[in-house]
């Protein structure tokens, strides 16, 4: 049998001719069913990724590295992390030219077109490892979130679409009729733009960091994020805070504007007339701080006193009553011309007195002698029965002349005396201070009455002060008057 006669014959059986069709109609059939998860009989590699949302993927969708396609989505899985949230895992199935994928690369679910489809975009790493077979890509680097357009559609809701008709109507009326203005304004940016040219060169210098200031306001706005609704409300409160101030704009609001440069020039010129005040304030407050440095100390006592005023000042309102009889009666005692002559007088007695009070105030002031004499006058007579009080003294007899028969005191000031007692006997001396120092101006500043030393004197005659200090002590007094 020919060739030619084999090939007239294949073709002339309508039944192999139809087997064979339907035959190479299934293959086609098959490839194109298939097509969608990968030609069969061709290897791929195969990793997963797990993304924090598909995003509308779908099985079958393409994944592709700059555009190009290099394989696709052959399963995609919901994930749960243990804190009970979501996330997707997506099975890709990758040509093998791709192998091995830098293990530092990302991934990006990105929008093919507006009608809804999507595709897996990888961004290949620049580090040296990669990702066996089977390997999982972590969520961490499925950067950035991504934004579907339904979401960028979705802020311009009602409450937008209404702000926005507002900021249009508004500045649709503030724009009217300033053509000129408008106009005047561009013909001034173009030296505004000369500016500009210099600052931008400094800005698109890397030196600047501008791209950190960028990152930096995206940080701010991430922070700020959480606080949405409190600036929502905010903006809602300074409406109705600016609602209430146009009530009074005009005529109220225009002349606090129109006041306000004459009220700046006013406080620019007298300001500087403060300085002195303020000075002396600062002055005043430093000289403040050792009394405010006591108030610890102080403040319980002045709080005990406040609580005593509350009690006693109800009870003086019937002597304030009585007061003004006793006011009326000194304002006609003060016009009588005999009172004037009178509180002459007394205003030169003051005078004359001056220096005589100057000499006595360290009396008291320093040796506390006023209120030691008074204390001691209480105490002599001190003493006394139902028939009254007597004077307490004590007698100090001197000591008689030694080896005489009888003793005969020599000038002793027991009895009367000729001249002041001074001897032979160790203790029949005088000793006398008729006028000790007080630390009065012109003397020694110590207290000397009552505190001479007689021990340090015995044997010999001594009128007048006593050698040496004798200190500011008087009574377990100090001179401060500390016990």
């Amino acid at each position: 049998m020919s060739p030619r006669r084999s090939r007239a014959a294949l073709t002339a059986s309508p039944v192999l001719v139809g087997a064979v069709t339907v035959l190479v109609t299934i293959v086609a059939v098959f490839l194109s069913y298939n097509a969608n998860t990968g030609l069969p009989f061709v290897p791929t590699y195969d990793l997963k990724a797990n993304l924090p949302n598909a995003s509308q993927l779908v099985k079958g969708f393409d994944v592709r590295i700059g555009g190009a396609r290099v394989g696709q989505v052959a399963e995609i899985t919901p994930m749960r992390r243990p804190d009970g949230t979501a996330y997707a895992q997506v099975t890709l199935k990758l040509d093998k030219e791709v192998e091995p994928l830098p293990a530092d690369s990302t991934v990006l679910v990105r929008p093919r077109s507006a009608l809804g489809l999507k595709y897996l975009e990888v961004r290949p790493g620049e580090g040296q490892a990669g990702f066996k077979p089977g390997a999982t890509i972590p969520i961490r680097q499925a950067t950035p979130e991504v934004v579907e357009i339904d979401d960028f559609f979705n802020m311009f809701d009602a409450k937008a679409r209404v702000g926005s008709r507002n900021s249009l109507d508004g500045f649709g009326t503030g724009l009217a009729g300033r053509g000129r203005d408008l106009n005047t304004a561009i013909d001034e940016l173009r030296p505004l733009l000369d500016d500009l040219e210099p600052v931008a060169e400094n800005l698109a210098d890397p030196r600047t960091g501008i791209d950190r200031f960028f990152k930096a306001l995206a940080d701010t706005a991430s922070e700020v994020a959480p606080a949405a609704e409190e600036q929502a409300s905010l903006f809602v409160n300074l409406d109705t805070t600016f609602s209430a101030l146009a009530t009074i704009a005009r005529p109220y609001l225009q002349e606090s504007i129109s006041e306000g440069p004459i009220t700046e020039q006013v406080s620019i010129n007298e300001f500087p007339k403060q300085r002195p005040f303020l000075r002396n304030n600062a002055a005043f407050f430093r000289e403040l701080q050792p009394g405010v440095a006591t108030l610890p100390h102080s403040a319980p006592i002045l709080a005990d006193a406040f609580q005593a005023g509350t009690e006693n000042l109800p009870k003086t309102i019937p002597v304030n009553e009585e007061l003004a009889d006793t006011f009326d009666t000194l304002a006609d005692f003060s016009e009588d011309p005999m009172v004037v002559q009178g509180v002459a007088q007394l205003t030169l007695l003051s005078s004359s007195l001056t220096p005589t009070l100057k000499f006595l105030t360290p009396v008291q002031t320093t040796c506390n002698y006023a209120t030691l004499f008074f204390r001691n006058a209480a105490s002599v007579l001190s003493e006394g029965d139902e028939n009254g009080t007597w004077q307490r003294f004590t007698i100090i007899p001197t000591t008689a002349i030694q080896g005489t028969e009888p003793y005969v005191p020599n000038n002793n000031e027991i009895g009367p005396s000729s001249a002041p007692s001074d001897g032979p006997g160790k203790l029949n001396h005088i000793h006398s201070n008729p006028y000790p120092n007080t630390a009065s101006p012109g003397q020694t500043k110590e207290c000397e009455a009552g505190n001479e030393r007689y021990s340090e004197t015995v044997g010999r005659t001594l009128i007048g002060n006593q050698p040496g200090n004798q200190g500011l002590k008087t009574s377990k007094k100090s001179a401060l008057g500390d016990k």
